[in-house]
């Protein structure tokens, strides 16, 4: 089992590439889930956030984290059933997650594994939710995942953590470029 969960992890890595700097935490972790959490203080109004996530992942979203090593191919559709999906080399796709909320500047959901996630009998639930303040938008998001991998999923907790955490460090540093 130990050798199995190594092996994930060492797949993961190779993956992903190398993994940065992360905003998030891992705030529970089981044999059978985790869950991750992270928090932003961005500055930008919550309507123009929520268009800079859907409307411009590709320019955010780190091409290390994709499939075909290019974010421009990364679309977000904001809508329930919306896909968010990258195109392939030769007409081929992936389904990466599948949106199942979207409440317009407030809040956006989304179901699935990411990455090497979905190659598990896992599933995963993302919760983005945007709020005011004084100073721009207080971001948080929140990535729970459950399900049964050999050797478990405690150990993915901390990869995915640092993975999200970079996206999302991503996609503050664009909305406060703009």
């Amino acid at each position: 089992m130990k050798s199995t969960l190594k092996a994930i992890l060492i797949l993961t890595v190779l993956f992903y590439g190398s993994i940065g700097r992360s905003g998030a935490e891992v705030t529970d972790s089981s044999f059978y889930g985790f869950t991750v959490k992270s928090e932003y203080a961005i500055k930008a109004l919550p309507d123009s956030l929520y268009k800079y996530i859907y409307r411009d992942i590709g320019l955010w979203w780190s091409p290390l984290h994709t499939f075909s090593g290019n974010a421009a191919n990364l679309v977000l559709q904001p809508k329930a059933n919306g896909c968010f999906c990258e195109r392939l080399a030769d007409g081929g796709s992936v389904r990466h997650m599948t949106v199942i909320y979207a409440e317009p500047g407030r809040v956006l959901r989304l179901s699935g594994g990411l990455g090497p996630l979905q190659e598990m009998p896992v599933d995963g639930i993302m919760t983005i939710t945007l709020k005011q303040t004084d100073a721009g938008t207080a971001l948080a998001m929140t990535y729970s995942v459950g399900g049964y991998v050999r050797g478990g999923l405690a150990g993915l907790a901390p990869i995915v953590d640092r993975v999200l955490g970079e996206q999302f460090e991503g996609l503050k540093r664009f909305a406060e470029g703009r």
